[in-house]
């Protein structure tokens, strides 16, 4: 049985619709008809998870604030972490950011994200495989999270990584619908949304945060007092 091609079966399965809540971006997304695993019965080298076919909240909720604020990435460089499909990223690129590159570690997301990304008229650069273990971290001003928290090791990474970042002058904002492993303490919350997927079903609230500094001894001991 022969291979499918990743892009043909993208723009042949996964039809083009407005994003739920946020009409200025379009993207290839699964429908129930798409037939995503007919892809991966294809796959030699091993499928994973079509995490990129579909809305997840928090890249949903981080999405609209950058475009509602685009103050937080214009002309600033952009690193979009984990970008699945693309949407954060290509939320950064129409607020204004200066550069955008889009960091995935699935080979089949970054081919989505390349077709999204020009389904949308914007430019990214995109990078497949895993920064987190770069020290020092990449050259950029803003580094966007969309729901990368879903797991203990991967946020104890996550937040390693940042943390690095936030030494280097580094910002973060993270999108996420308070997942266990996300890691509170660490985040100052900016906004909120009652985001969907498909523009019916609800999947409740999900918040967007900075990415803040753990306090130091001193202002533990006094918060303990």
């Amino acid at each position: 049985m022969s291979r499918l091609d990743p892009t043909a079966f993208i723009r042949m399965n996964l039809p083009v619709r407005p994003v739920p809540g946020i009409p200025e971006i379009e993207l290839h997304k699964a429908s129930p008809t798409s037939g995503v695993m007919r892809l991966a019965r294809q796959d030699e080298d091993g499928f994973g998870a079509p995490y990129w076919a579909h809305y997840w909240a928090g890249g949903l909720a981080l999405a609209r604030y950058v475009l509602d604020n685009p103050i937080a990435v214009a002309d600033r460089c952009v690193l979009d972490l984990g970008a699945g499909s693309g949407l954060v990223g290509i939320a950064a690129a129409k607020a204004g950011a200066r550069e955008v590159v889009a960091a995935e570690v699935d080979r089949y997301a970054v081919t989505a994200l390349k077709l999204n990304m020009a389904l949308n008229g914007v430019s990214i650069s995109v990078v497949h495989g895993d920064l987190t273990d770069g020290d020092p971290p990449p050259e950029t001003d803003v580094i966007l999270v969309g729901d990368l928290f879903y797991a203990a090791d991967l946020s104890q990474r996550i937040t390693a990584f940042l943390d690095r970042c936030l030494d280097r002058g580094i910002h973060a904002l993270i999108g996420d619908p308070w997942r266990a492993h996300l890691p509170t303490s660490r985040l100052a919350e900016l906004a909120r949304y009652v985001v969907t997927e498909g523009g019916s079903h609800g999947l409740g609230p999900s918040g967007v945060f900075a990415f803040v500094r753990r306090p130091s001894e001193g202002e533990q001991t006094s918060l303990r007092r």
